[in-house]
């Protein structure tokens, strides 16, 4: 498992992959990620703290991800991500978390005192597909709604059952309302979930443009970030 990398493309920065306890909602229909959580705090810091040392603060930026919600993650884990913030100068700090959590973010903000770029796991703006196929339990309706909370959506291509027409609208609501986003294409796991290639080859031709879009980052495989297995 790589937890460790470095972005040098769009949004250049440092990532970390780190252990969390169990996702809160731990029911989407698409994600086998959980099976990375763990019970054991003990288990969980020592693996952070090891990952965690690798930071160097070279692009003054760092994303912090782990199979969940950033607020799953212990405070041992937490209190070492804000140390190493201020001896490597850390400026910019991303983070994820679940619809769910929407009212705390400001415990974070206020916890690291940087910016923080908070993204979301959003995978459609269609209502439908999202809560009842992929299970997400993030009912909103508007991504006004979604907006007001959160910087940068992630959202899902590539699952059958999903439309050129849903796509269409998905790629339009990131791009008239956020300012970032990442666009996932589906990868087959052990969830039940199947892939639909053609909708995926009909996606990189329409939308090869955004490969020039700064900010916007498409993963084509689920490790283009550098981590993760």
């Amino acid at each position: 498992m790589d937890r460790y990398s470095i972005i040098q493309n769009k949004n250049q920065r440092e990532i970390v992959l780190l252990k969390s306890f169990p996702c809160i909602w731990n029911r989407c229909s698409f994600c086998d990620y959980t099976l990375d959580n763990s019970d054991s705090e003990e288990e969980i810091n020592r693996i952070n703290y090891e990952v965690l040392k690798n930071i160097t603060g070279k692009y003054r930026v760092l994303e912090v991800i782990n199979s969940g919600s950033c607020f799953e993650l212990p405070i041992g884990t937490l209190e070492k991500i804000r140390d190493i913030i201020r001896k490597k100068k850390i400026e910019k700090l991303f983070l994820e978390s679940h619809w769910c959590y929407r009212n705390r973010l400001d415990e974070m903000r206020d916890f690291f005192k940087i910016p923080i770029i908070f993204k979301i796991g959003v995978e459609t703006f269609d209502y439908n597909f999202r809560n009842n196929v992929l299970i997400k339990n993030a009912k909103f309706y508007r991504p006004e709604e979604v907006r007001e909370y959160f910087d940068s959506p992630c959202l899902m291509v590539g699952i059958k059952g999903q439309t050129k027409e849903m796509i269409e609208n998905d790629i339009e609501t990131l791009l008239k309302y956020f300012s970032y986003g990442t666009i996932n294409i589906f990868t087959p796991n052990s969830s039940k979930l199947e892939r639909d290639d053609e909708l995926v080859d009909w996606f990189k031709r329409k939308y090869s443009y955004l490969d020039d879009n700064p900010n916007i980052e498409i993963l084509y495989n689920n490790t283009d970030f550098g981590v993760g297995d």
